[in-house]
């Protein structure tokens, strides 16, 4: 024990002089450029062109040192000095046919691996993990998809196109329509403070709303379809998408009858403070799945039917779980911006797509480099609070086992993570980042932890 407060110690006070030579080693490459008034991209795109071609990598090299653990399972995150390097390569394809017609294709690698495989955090600490590593780096489809604007009044408004908007006129009132393959989190539950894991934050709860049980297959995608309103001051979104065929699964269940997903946003964009930008959102979902019970694989191993609690053997079609969220963004000045989110679903039935919490609580912010005369720069920080339902944690506390938890054992406590980024802009669409994330009570367990996370992010838009 004495050891390895040593050696946590010992570690911690070493990461300041790692980031601090990270930080100086990038930044004394960064002074050979202004980033004032640079593009954000290597090379440039035409915002009238009829066809987008474009990509992103990103690389994130993340560790931490031994942690106090009294016990671990086979889905513990691993209290012994370890660290990974993922990586991840989108190409973004797609041609304007019409004034009002799209059509996108996006092609993507994800390579490396996470800290522990991605397993025993519920706030993972690396968004670009896929959580099954036997999948390997072959790229695959991530996006397949037509997008249609149906005009509701004359009035146009300019907007700057991206990767999965190439229309840069557009009708203020208008309908969208998309269908195909895509994430839900593309379009739903999105903050531009705390959604973009290549340059903000990196972990799982923090980039995401952790009770948002999204459907998804187990590399975050799915197909679906995608109806949205838009005026000036507000916009609703709906969307019926695929659910996979088991928790954590790459195949999804394409029988709408026994599973699906049904997802309702609602964004208003209001500001507390003139001349300032603000947006609140209200989302709602319900899943329906082949979902197992925590009640039930409990029933059974407390009868004596099972050697420990298993709620894969209590899986049965057509099972509902249903969820609400809250998310706010507002700026506060020219350079600093604050965000926040809320979240919970119903927690008796398992967690199926993204990650095991049934409540969560965040907030968080970010100030852009203004300040020291780095405008392309920005430093965020974020704290968040997961929780597990009664019957989430009994069935842990028991021995169960979750797609991603499931230490064994279970000495309850809410998994709080702080998280702060320093992203530098170096040149066009090249930027570093040092991250530094501080979990208590990792899994949602009062026997293991506090862990530390540092990590080297590089990110290359072009």
């Amino acid at each position: 024990m004495l050891a390895v407060t040593h050696s946590l110690s010992s570690t911690i006070r070493s990461i300041p002089a790692l980031l601090a030579t990270f930080l100086f080693a990038a930044t004394a490459f960064a002074q050979l450029q202004d980033s004032q008034g640079q593009t954000a991209t290597i090379f440039d795109h035409r915002a009238n062109g009829r066809v987008w071609l474009s990509g992103q990598i990103n690389f994130i090299f993340q560790w931490h040192p031994p942690f106090r653990a009294k016990y671990s399972g086979e889905n513990s995150l691993n209290p012994n000095r370890e660290h990974a390097l993922s990586r991840v390569l989108t190409l973004y394809t797609g041609v304007r046919v019409t004034k009002s017609t799209e059509f996108l294709l996006d092609l993507e690698s994800a390579g490396g691996k996470g800290i522990s495989d991605a397993l025993g955090l519920a706030g993972y600490t690396n968004l670009d993990v896929v959580r099954n590593p036997t999948l390997g780096a072959k790229p695959y489809l991530a996006r397949l998809m037509v997008r249609q604007v149906i005009p509701l009044g004359k009035e146009r408004i300019e907007v700057e196109p991206d990767q999965l908007h190439l229309l840069s006129k557009l009708p203020a009132r208008r309908l969208e329509v998309r269908a195909g393959k895509f994430s839900l989190a593309d379009f739903f539950d999105l903050n531009s403070v705390g959604s973009d894991s290549h340059l903000q934050f990196m972990n799982w709860t923090v980039d995401n709303n952790g009770a948002y049980d999204y459907a998804a297959d187990t590399r975050g995608y799915t197909y679906g379809v995608l109806v949205e309103y838009q005026d000036r001051h507000w916009g609703a979104r709906f969307a019926e998408a695929l659910m996979p065929k088991v928790a954590n699964g790459i195949k999804l269940d394409w029988k709408l009858r026994r599973a699906r997903a049904e997802n309702l946003e609602i964004e208003l964009r209001r500001s507390l403070f003139r001349g300032r930008a603000g947006s609140y959102r209200l989302l709602a979902y319900v899943n329906h799945a082949n979902m197992g019970s925590y009640d039930e694989a409990i029933e059974a191993y407390l009868a004596g039917k099972e050697r420990q609690p298993n709620i894969e053997a209590h899986r049965r079609q057509g099972r509902v779980k249903y969820g609400f969220g809250a998310n706010f963004e507002q700026e506060i000045n020219a350079r600093m911006r604050i965000f926040g989110r809320w979240g919970w679903n119903e927690g008796r039935h398992e967690s199926f797509a993204y990650t095991e919490a049934n409540d969560t609580v965040e907030f968080g912010g970010d100030v852009r480099g203004d300040l020291w005369h780095r405008r392309g720069d920005k430093i965020g920080v974020a704290w968040v609070s997961n929780g597990l339902s009664g019957s989430h944690r009994r069935y842990l506390a028991l021995g169960g086992h979750g797609f991603l938890l499931g230490d064994g054992a279970l000495d309850y406590g809410r998994e709080r993570i702080f998280e702060s980024y320093y992203t530098l802009h170096l040149w066009r669409g090249i930027f570093g980042s040092a991250d530094l994330q501080y979990i208590v009570n990792p899994g949602y367990n009062r026997d293991r932890g506090p862990v530390i996370v540092p990590a080297l992010r590089l990110h290359l838009d072009f």
